[in-house]
């Protein structure tokens, strides 16, 4: 019986019901809150985190990019650790979905293209036509530069869900291959082993770097509308 590589994607149900809106959820109730004055080092640590990535990413806004801060840090968030739980045995990551991460990507973009065109539409408008270009060529590159700007969703959303669903097929696949060589050969059983766990410190990495890359784009679309 041949064992179908993608059945891990595949939205889980419980008692018939799709459960994805409860996985969804799930991550904000392991994000630890404090009702006392004072913290304690996980919370610290926490705090420390997200004020060092939000000062990274708004460093290069104004006053009214800046408004998008409490978006932005809550994207950032909610993506990191949705990856890492998709990580653990029995787990689903919601990101491998396309149209999970096309609902993000959509609305996030069009909100910051809004805002170009509610604070400066002349410069977002300018974007469509560079400078200097030959008047034959303006109808072409017109439709080329507004082909490139509504691609911007779908290229946020499948980034993630490329990156997130290849490093999963890739651990299931080698520790497959790890079941599979421990009753047949016991000698290459910790050679692929340790593949797998540096594949899954790897997935780690990715994991939030994606978040963050997602976020960051997120970021730089409003920096040009703002």
């Amino acid at each position: 019986m041949n064992e179908n590589l993608f059945a891990s994607f595949a939205t889980p149900t419980i008692l018939g019901l799709p459960a994805a809106v409860p996985i969804i959820l799930f991550p904000s109730l392991l994000i630890p809150t404090s009702k006392y004055l004072i913290n304690n080092r996980l919370i610290t640590t926490q705090q420390w985190l997200i004020q060092l990535t939000l000062k990274q990413m708004m460093a290069v806004h104004n006053a009214k990019g800046r408004t998008w801060s409490l978006m932005l840090i809550s994207l950032i968030t909610f993506i990191a650790t949705t990856n890492l739980l998709g990580l653990l045995p029995h787990s689903f990551t919601p990101t491998t979905q396309l149209s999970m991460n096309l609902a993000m990507a959509i609305p996030l973009w069009a909100g910051t293209v809004a805002t170009g065109f509610r604070l400066k539409a002349k410069n977002t408008l300018a974007h469509l036509l560079p400078q200097g270009t030959p008047t034959p060529l303006i109808p072409m590159l017109i439709i080329i530069e507004t082909i490139s700007l509504l691609i911007q969703p779908m290229a946020l959303a499948v980034r993630l869900t490329a990156n997130i669903t290849a490093g999963h097929l890739l651990m299931h696949l080698i520790g497959a291959a790890t079941l599979a060589l421990s009753t047949i050969n016991l000698l290459t059983t910790p050679v692929t082993f340790t593949i797998l766990a540096l594949l899954t410190i790897l997935e780690i990495a990715v994991a939030l770097i994606q978040a963050y890359v997602f976020t960051l784009l997120v970021s730089l679309y409003l920096h040009d509308n703002t």
